[in-house]
């Protein structure tokens, strides 16, 4: 039964953060690094230094802070991850579970559309050039998968930052893409915040103007990744409809005198379950992995969040988005896992 599947992965993924946020915490403590003398600065005395180490609890054991850090030892309510607190950050202070929550979405809608967009191009372009092997499509196709998953999307996106914004004004007098600012022109009132998705919470609070502009502001961004993420995900679907149409069934499918139509649509249905692992594989790398699409255009996200806490050796929003972040892609492989079953009539709960 699918439930049963669901709990036992359920389960298995509490031990698996279980795990990482063990390791990360004591990785963190291993590294050549001082982060109390990061924050008081090198030149404080000795009282002022031992004060800021008794106020991060740097002062304890290593066992004493694990306790605290998983909420098995310490009195204090809301203290440890056991009951949900990631701690407060030590460079603003500020809950980090506030935090990610206004980082979080930002890379979750970038990354989402991105991979929206590219699978809904990856699967005619995919279907045509297999339907078709010896075409130029095939070939076009082939080459392209080779050399967009090849390319650093930096580059790519202050290419397009200058050919869409600085270029496209001087030839012909207008912006094509706005100037990478942000989520949003600062001089609009910015919808309320709902989901974190700043479109939906333009639709959701009737705020169309913004939503125009957010879309405007998306569109080089989730236009990068879609560019570089496109090419591995058409080829992984070119080489498996090639693949499922020399199998046996879609033999006997074209034997019987099916359409082309039914049997291609039987081809993709077996094709699309390695499709699907590759975009669940690429939608956990770019949620950390989404960095310099996040610095290019000033979008503010998680990956840029977990940059700047690990320069300022901020432990506890590190071991926070972290664990946040494999639990995200815990949960987009554990829905990866349910749509194969779906997929392939093949694969038991």
């Amino acid at each position: 039964m699918i439930w049963r599947f669901v709990v036992r992965r359920v389960l298995i993924a509490i031990l698996q953060l279980v795990g990482i946020s063990l390791v990360v915490f004591f990785l963190i403590r291993l590294l050549p690094a001082d982060p109390v003398a990061r924050l008081v600065g090198f030149n404080a005395t000795q009282v002022a230094y031992d004060q800021a180490e008794a106020a991060l609890g740097l002062n304890k054991s290593v066992i004493q802070q694990l306790g605290d850090y998983l909420g098995i030892m310490s009195t204090a309510k809301y203290d440890g991850i056991a009951q949900g607190y990631l701690g407060d950050s030590w460079v603003t202070g500020s809950p980090i579970s506030e935090e990610i929550g206004r980082f979080l979405p930002v890379t979750l809608e970038l990354i989402t559309y991105s991979l929206l967009i590219a699978f809904l191009i990856a699967v005619p372009v995919g279907i045509t050039s297999a339907m078709r092997p010896d075409g130029v499509g095939a070939k076009i196709t082939f080459f392209w998968g080779l050399f967009a998953g090849s390319q650093p999307e930096f580059w790519w996106g202050l290419m397009f930052v200058f050919f869409f914004f600085t270029w496209w004004w001087e030839q012909f007098g207008f912006f094509l893409a706005p100037a990478p600012l942000g989520r949003i022109n600062p001089m609009l009132i910015e919808p309320a915040v709902i989901t974190g998705f700043i479109l939906v919470d333009s639709i959701l609070s009737l705020n169309f103007e913004a939503f125009v502009d957010a879309a405007w502001h998306l569109m080089l961004p989730v236009f990068t990744l879609v560019f570089i993420v496109s090419g591995p995900i058409i080829k992984m679907i070119r080489q498996n409809m090639v693949r499922v149409l020399r199998s046996d069934f879609i033999l006997y499918a074209r034997s019987c005198g099916l359409p082309s139509r039914s049997v291609s649509l039987y081809a993709l249905r077996a094709a699309m379950a390695p499709a699907m692992t590759l975009i669940g594989i690429f939608y956990g790398f770019l949620l950390g992995g989404a960095v310099p699409i996040e610095v290019i255009f000033a979008l503010g996200g998680l990956g840029e969040y977990s940059i700047r806490s690990i320069l300022s050796f901020d432990y506890p929003a590190i071991q926070g988005t972290v664990l946040i972040i494999a639990m995200v892609s815990l949960l987009v492989y554990l829905t990866i896992d349910i749509l194969h079953a779906f997929l392939d009539p093949r694969i038991t709960f």
